[in-house]
């Protein structure tokens, strides 16, 4: 029983020289159909190597466009020349320039005759196909395509449209039951024999010269009118991404190609060195027993196409940036709080927070000047610079990648009217973001301010501005962040249930009752100030109903006590 190999190449013809080297010093004999593209010198170089083999054959060299019948043209060439010059091979498989044996081609020998009747391609109905990507099955038998898909795209694109419009379908002639598969095969003398000779065949290759990717259809389609046993499936490990490209294997996918059990695998890296040397060695590892299943990897592979087309939550990557959108991914890959007004409002919140919760709690990390990390540094995980002009070149990216690179440290940070307000809407829209808002938190600084009086009623009428601006997105029903938001007011009055729930919210499955509490800012004759913002024309609205108890003439009334219980 012995196995002679078709091969296809079109580049790396060292690497084609390889693996031919290593079958026909075997005993095994091959017939290669080199591209015309290919470099003549290449060309010449391969010859010279395999001169010494007197069981390696060259076909006459044509031009071959991908999708068009020229390297079915090619394979046919190449298997009556197998057949005609090497009457003992049993049975001939189809391998590409960029094949490598993942087993001893002995083992293939043995395999092949426990089979010695069975024809391994994989042959499907077009109903059954479900990896085909563009849209054409059946319509690749039906319609006509005289333009290249990779070099005139757009006319091909469009000529397929008119034929759509104008309802044109070819005939599909008689024994011909359109089935798709993988080009790559194992066929027995006497099905590839029958098959190259068919009364019909030059029908036939009329036929399917006019066939969208016909390397996928021919032999798939005619092998069913001689076969009497077919296995539906390929001994070649090849699989594809979710666009229909090939995955191409590299050195550190050693280990994985040894799991497949398959006799030989494609696509590999030309520069792969390490695969070549391991797999063409003489001790290569001896399978004999094991039935060859590509399928046994399908899982590793669809893990694959997911990470590449859904990723990771919180981390870009070049197949999918900056188009976040049309991936649909989540921001960021953990949660995270946002305060907005508590920094304001307290004077040692940020180690307060830091103390009481053991999470990371850093300042203004949108500062307009500089970036506040937690301990003041200059720079943290993952390489991230305090410089603001770094950040504002992609806040998001900054922000996912802060998220990313602190994963199982809880991470939060101050935000205010007066910093970048770029950010909004995307921690609007995160829904690992916990936003808490006190609204007028901001008019505290601005009254412990020795500014002029006027300066601080612009300031105080801009701040307002933005950060209605940024509740109001907040409060959209697109909103996926969960939000808390209290007026400064209404946070005064009763702070402690407010400050409770927020150490609830980190945990909830931890009770912390509070022992101590952050050091509030000196509220001291701040409804006067509020109430003269009023007198000179602003409305502070979102401070909220605050008391008026410092105004001239008024009782003040008795402060709610601001303790633990």
């Amino acid at each position: 029983m012995t196995v002679g190999f078709i091969i296809l190449a079109h580049q790396d013809l060292d690497r084609v020289a390889q693996v031919a080297g290593y079958w026909a010093q075997r005993d095994h004999p091959l017939v290669i159909h080199v591209d015309a593209r290919a470099s003549d010198d290449d060309y010449k170089t391969m010859q010279d190597q395999l001169a010494q083999f007197r069981n390696v054959r060259f076909t006459a060299r044509r031009a071959c466009d991908w999708g068009k019948f020229s390297i079915v043209a090619a394979t046919l060439e190449a298997s009556r020349q197998l057949l005609d010059d090497f009457p003992d091979v049993s049975h001939a498989f189809l391998a590409s320039g960029s094949c490598l044996p993942l087993r001893p081609v002995e083992e293939l020998d043995a395999y092949l005759g426990e089979h010695a009747e069975t024809d391994f391609i994989e042959s499907v109905t077009t109903e059954e196909v479900i990896w085909t990507v563009g849209g054409l099955d059946l319509e690749r038998f039906t319609l006509r395509f005289p333009f290249s898909w990779k070099k005139r795209r757009r006319l091909f694109d469009r000529y397929v449209s008119l034929q759509r419009r104008v309802g044109y379908s070819r005939k599909i002639p008689d024994r011909v039951v359109p089935h798709l598969g993988s080009q790559w095969w194992c066929l027995t003398r006497k099905t590839l024999a029958a098959i190259l000779d068919d009364p019909d065949r030059e029908r036939f290759d009329r036929y399917f010269s006019k066939v969208w990717i016909a390397d996928e259809a021919y032999f798939q389609t005619l092998v069913r009118n001689h076969s009497s046993n077919i296995e539906s499936r390929s001994l070649t490990l090849a699989r594809f991404d979710f666009q229909g490209k090939p995955h191409v294997f590299y050195d550190d996918h050693i280990q994985l190609l040894q799991r497949s059990d398959c006799f030989v695998a494609r696509k590999i890296w030309p520069r792969a060195g390490k695969l070549y040397r391991r797999f063409l060695a003489d001790e290569l590892k001896t399978l004999a027993q094991i039935e060859p299943n590509p399928r046994k990897l399908d899982k590793i592979f669809a893990s694959s196409n997911l990470r590449r087309t859904k990723g990771r939550a919180g981390l870009k990557m070049q197949s999918r940036f900056p188009a976040k959108k049309l991936w649909n991914l989540q921001q960021t890959c953990a949660p995270y709080s946002v305060y907005e007004g508590f920094s304001d409002l307290f004077t040692n919140f940020e180690t307060w927070l830091e103390k009481r919760t053991g999470t990371r709690v850093h300042g203004r990390l949108f500062h307009k000047s500089e970036v506040k990390f937690s301990g003041g540094a200059e720079v943290y995980n993952g390489c991230l610079s305090n410089s603001a002009k770094l950040r504002d070149y992609n806040p998001e990216a900054f922000l996912s990648s802060l998220i990313w690179n602190t994963q199982g440290e809880h991470q939060s940070f101050q935000f205010g009217p007066a910093d970048k307000p770029e950010i909004s809407e995307y921690i609007a829209n995160d829904p690992n973001a916990s936003i808490y808002v006190v609204t007028g938190a901001w008019a505290v600084p601005l009254f412990h301010s020795s500014m002029n009086f006027q300066r601080i009623r612009r300031i105080a009428a801009r701040y307002q501005m933005v950060e209605a601006k940024h509740v109001a997105q907040l409060r959209d029903h697109d909103t996926r962040a969960k939000v808390r938001v209290w007026t400064l007011a209404e946070f005064v009055e009763n702070p402690m249930p407010i400050l409770q729930s927020i150490l609830d919210g980190l945990d909830p499955g931890a009770s912390r009752k509070l022992t101590e509490v952050p050091k509030m800012a000196d509220l001291h004759g701040f409804g006067v100030f509020v109430q003269k913002l009023k007198n000179e024309g602003m409305n502070p609205h979102s401070v909220g109903d605050f008391p008026l108890g410092d105004l001239p003439g008024r009782k003040k009334p008795a402060s709610r006590p601001y303790v633990v219980r």
